[in-house]
């Protein structure tokens, strides 16, 4: 196996495969150092691919690496009209993937309503808490998103729920 299209060997249930992957735009891209502080990885996203899920009015995107574990994140401009999607450090450990190697992409629009899922504690919240539903849903989508990931970043189901409230 070429180091350049390496995959990540394990069990069928570590690599799940989205369903309707077939319906995403598939691609093939380089894994790259970013120097930003936030992310330190990126694959580029050609031209024609960032036109045509602009043509569907997605940014947000469900993205598939090599076939694994498909995650929601967005297309971002990296300048000089070169758009990028973020790729963290957990999930290339994941895939046994580094800087330089050819990665299969597929990405497809996120349909989700906020573009990453609700914890179960917050649902449950929402429920409960109509002041704390309203105020989380006047929020813009980025700061939801940033709350859904801040309560969804632990595994403690206690720490979800004191984040959740």
């Amino acid at each position: 196996m070429n180091k350049k299209e390496k995959t990540r060997s394990g069990s069928a249930r570590d690599r799940t495969k989205s369903k309707g992957e077939d319906q995403g735009i598939p691609f093939k891209s380089v894994l790259e150092r970013s120097d930003n502080k936030l992310w330190n990885a990126h694959v580029r996203v050609p031209s024609p691919v960032v036109k045509r899920l602009e043509q569907q009015n997605s940014r947000r995107v469900v993205c598939s690496l090599n076939g694994w574990k498909p995650y929601q994140t967005a297309i971002l401009p990296f300048g000089n009209g070169i758009s990028i999607v973020r790729v963290n450090k957990k999930l290339r450990h994941g895939l046994g993937i580094e800087f330089g190697d050819t990665v299969k992409v597929v990405l497809k629009p996120d349909t989700s309503e906020y573009g990453l899922p609700v914890p179960e504690e917050l649902r449950v919240l929402f429920l409960q808490d109509e002041d704390g539903s309203k105020l989380f849903h006047a929020l813009t989508p980025g700061k939801q998103r940033t709350l859904l990931y801040i309560v969804d970043s632990v595994k403690s189901p206690e720490k979800r729920i004191s984040r959740a409230v």
